[in-house]
């Protein structure tokens, strides 16, 4: 982040994605989460489009001395779903998903915009800017929410799909998640962060789709 202040319409293009993504990836866990049975995030009014609801200042300070940052978690009472095992998974599976969905949404309207930008000019040429940024930004927090070590989605994905008796073996891991997310998200050997290594071939295939013949920020 650090890298675009001299750069005021990346760093712009930046803040507006981060804000788009964590506000639909959050609110699809509230609403996920509502739908089938818990009120815990309507009633703590985080059934909301409303990026403030969602924002962390820890999480938000970070994007700008870190390579990542963080929205506030949607609070959810298992004891309120009907399958709450089941139900915690689509509701953790909600988010990337949502992610995942508003990236496409936006490649449609990128392929749309780069139609036009050689006759529609500069307005469209701005517009395709901050459409490349909304898409690389959903596609990297669907990724790494879906990585299986908690607190990210993907650890209660994970247990929804494995048996019960695997699901308590699963579960036990989950008090060194943070632990374990510390080390892979610095650098260590060779100054890469072991989380990219992880992420980097679904990133860099996702963002392909989404943005075909288009090099990567």
């Amino acid at each position: 982040m650090l890298g675009y202040i001299n750069n005021p319409l990346a760093l712009l293009g930046i803040v507006v994605s981060f804000l788009v993504a964590i506000t639909v990836h959050e609110f699809s866990h509230a609403l996920v989460s509502d739908r089938l049975g818990d009120p815990t995030a309507r009633l703590m009014g985080r059934l909301s489009l409303n990026p403030l609801v969602h924002l962390d200042p820890i999480g938000t300070l970070l994007l700008l001395f870190a390579p990542f940052g963080y929205a506030k978690p949607v609070q959810v009472d298992p004891f309120n779903l009907r399958n709450p095992r089941r139900d915690m998974a689509l509701v953790s599976l909600a988010g990337p998903a949502s992610n995942l969905v508003t990236a496409a949404v936006f490649s449609v309207i990128y392929q749309l915009a780069a139609g036009l930008a050689g006759s529609a000019g500069m307005p469209v040429i701005i517009a395709m800017f901050f459409l490349r940024f909304l898409i690389i930004l959903n596609v990297n927090l669907a990724v790494f929410n879906l990585i299986p070590i908690h607190p990210l989605d993907g650890f209660a994905i994970v247990r929804g799909i494995l048996s019960e008796e695997y699901a308590r073996q699963w579960q036990e891991l989950q008090p060194y998640g943070m632990l374990f997310l510390f080390f892979m998200i610095f650098p260590v050997f060779g100054g890469t962060a072991p989380i990219s290594r992880i992420m980097g071939p679904l990133t860099s295939f996702l963002l392909n789709i989404f943005l075909p013949g288009s090099p990567v920020i």
